[in-house]
């Protein structure tokens, strides 16, 4: 299936890293610009869209996300999260001084965001990224939701 990372388009669109822009220009700043993006993205794109973990925090980005696909909430615990991204310097919102505790700040605002934009809510753990794509397939088959052959 055809894949987008908004992530990478949106730096694309901006010219510069998130990081940098968030610094310069802000987190609201960035929000607009995600929300433009994951608007076009979900009218446009068919196939698999992979957004940022804040794009939940727009109710446009939650409704656009629900009403023209099918959403796939990958859920990790904070402290899952904070072993796969410890030594991540590109994620402005965990560049302070204890980043667990942030990502469980993050996580109590946002997973009931995540559940509420969400079709199907698939606990990551640690299985193989070929396992889980495996259970995301068998549960989109079970509901009923076509997918694209691959291209």
């Amino acid at each position: 299936m055809a894949f987008v990372d908004s992530d990478p388009a949106i730096e694309q669109r901006l010219g510069c890293s998130i990081r940098e822009y968030f610094e310069r220009e802000g987190e609201e700043a960035f929000r607009n610009i995600e929300q433009q993006l994951i608007d076009e993205l979900t009218l446009s794109h068919t196939g698999v869209l992979s957004t940022g973990g804040g794009a939940v925090l727009r109710p446009l980005n939650r409704q656009h996300l629900r009403e023209r696909g099918h959403v796939v909430y990958l859920r990790s615990n904070p402290e899952e999260v904070f072993r796969r991204l410890r030594h991540d310097q590109n994620r402005p919102l965990l560049q302070v001084s204890n980043p667990l505790t942030r990502l469980r700040d993050l996580f109590e605002v946002r997973d009931p965001l995540y559940r509420e934009t969400a079709h199907f809510v698939v606990e990551t753990g640690r299985p193989s990224v070929a396992s889980l794509v495996n259970l995301i397939v068998a549960q989109l088959e079970l509901a009923g939701v076509p997918l694209n052959s691959p291209h």
